[in-house]
């Protein structure tokens, strides 16, 4: 797995992206996903590094399936059980160690895996002078594969904390990483969260 950001220092004015590092995907959710709470100390050392500089996204359901469209209804009538009508209102928050930080960090909600689709990405990014996005957060290969590819597309340079996502899924999880590194490596970047802190000049 590559780790060397092999375009150099990370420029002060990059922008750091965590993907739904919500109550919905911790321990004890019907999405719990495994290494969610591993992962968030070295999430929070980058927050906490970089906090105004930080956006959170947060996956929300529906009210109920009808309320969504197409494949959506029916991906929500086998999850009926995370549905707002039928989950805690608390669930779709930020993780209690990441929501202190916002604000300064901002928050976006989307519906859909890619934080792109329904435009709040990019007409906040359009007020950022940003050209690198830091990626962390869950999971590796949905909602943190959107956004990544979104952020490819768009071209910005954009860097992933390997030991900063995670997924529900060991072996797509390594399969991406792997793909990222391999396929992408002109237009991806992997590191670890520490040499992401050590690169990143002009920290908070």
């Amino acid at each position: 797995m590559a780790t060397a950001l092999r375009h150099g220092p990370i420029e002060a004015s990059s922008l750091h992206v965590c993907v739904d590092m919500q109550v919905l995907f911790a321990n004890g959710s019907p999405w719990q996903v495994p290494w969610f709470e591993k992962t968030l100390p070295r999430i929070e050392m980058i927050v906490g590094a970089h906090t105004a500089t930080t956006i959170f996204t947060r996956f929300l359901p529906p009210n109920r399936p009808a309320d969504a469209v197409a494949m959506w209804r029916r991906y929500y009538e086998r999850w009926r059980c995370v549905t707002l009508e039928r989950i805690d209102p608390g669930m779709i928050e930020i993780a209690p160690e990441l929501a202190g930080y916002s604000p300064p960090a901002e928050t976006i909600d989307k519906t859909v895996y890619s934080p792109w689709t329904e435009g709040r990405l990019d007409a906040l990014l359009s007020r950022r002078p940003a050209t690198t996005l830091i990626i962390t957060g869950a999971e590796t290969d949905v909602c943190v594969l959107a956004t990544v590819l979104g952020a490819v597309d768009r071209g910005f340079r954009t860097i992933i904390a390997s030991d900063a996502i995670c997924s529900s899924a060991d072996e797509t999880h390594d399969a991406l990483l792997k793909l990222y590194s391999t396929r992408f490596s002109e237009q991806i970047e992997l590191a670890t969260s520490a040499d992401i802190l050590a690169n990143w000049t002009g920290r908070e």
